[in-house]
């Protein structure tokens, strides 16, 4: 199975489908070269990841693609899936459980300035959480912050800060109960991120859309009837695309999740 982000958002996607289902073979194509994915235009963003995805699987064959990235998975999911005889599974942010989870009624929706803006946020919160209170936080910099933190291996307090002041600083933030990470990115720093509104004397649920996609995949599965082969734990290797350097520190966290890094192109 493929899974497919602009950088290390995928590993929060795989490691999710890994617990669920750990006898899977996951490969995870990380598109370091077109990090950030929100701030493309959507057509050229949709060309660019309809060919490294064809590009990836020419040389590494899958039965199945999770488009790991909530700005990808809104531009390119119907161009894909005309492209490729496998499966493809989006991610959309995980509104519908945080409103149904929610015991006071607000839920706070953490994702970049893009995902807030677009029209289908909006319909998701219409369509799930219209008796609910959404305060929306649009942050440019935590998607960098965290790819920077992974591939660097540097720390960013400021960063997680910002993120949460993003939230603290709009009405009814004091009655918020629930956070939906609307990036694939978020959960890798959901400690830091829970730290820092501890500051705020307040604990909150944290919802993000790693599990019901995992959920999804074996659903998919199950319907397709395929025989899988029988392993108490499947394969996981990285590739890097569009990255010349490396990173020990990236290497590091990978090795440490039991993920082989290979080659990239």
């Amino acid at each position: 199975m493929l899974v497919f982000d602009s950088g290390v958002g995928s590993l929060s996607i795989g490691a999710e489908i890994h617990r669920l289902l750990p006898d899977l073979d996951l490969l995870y194509a990380m598109d370091r070269g077109g990090f950030p994915y929100g701030q493309w235009q959507e057509q050229p963003l949709a060309e660019h990841i309809c060919r490294k995805i064809l590009d990836v699987l020419i040389d590494h064959p899958c039965d199945m693609l999770v488009v790991a990235c909530n700005s990808a998975s809104t531009a390119v999911l119907p161009s894909l899936r005309s492209q490729v005889a496998i499966p493809v599974v989006g991610v959309v942010p995980a509104i519908k459980p945080a409103a149904q989870q929610s015991s006071s009624g607000v839920i706070g929706l953490l994702a970049t300035p893009g995902t807030i803006s677009r029209p289908y946020t909006a319909q998701l919160i219409a369509d799930f959480a219209s008796h609910c209170h959404v305060i929306t936080a649009g942050d440019p910099g935590l998607a960098s912050a965290v790819e920077t933190f992974f591939w660097r291996g540097e720390n960013s307090p400021a960063a997680w800060r910002q993120a949460i002041m993003h939230l603290a600083e709009k009405p009814r933030f004091a009655e918020m109960d629930t956070v939906v990470l609307a990036c694939t990115h978020f959960p890798l720093v959901q400690q830091q991120l829970a730290k820092e509104l501890t500051l705020f004397g307040k604990e909150v649920s944290w919802i993000d859309s790693g599990q019901a996609i995992a959920r999804r995949v074996a659903q998919l599965l199950n319907e397709s009837g395929t025989t899988r082969e029988l392993k108490q734990t499947g394969s996981q290797e990285a590739l890097l695309l569009g990255e010349p350097e490396d990173s020990d520190s990236l290497a590091a966290v990978l090795k440490n999740r039991g993920i082989r890094l290979l080659s990239g192109r």
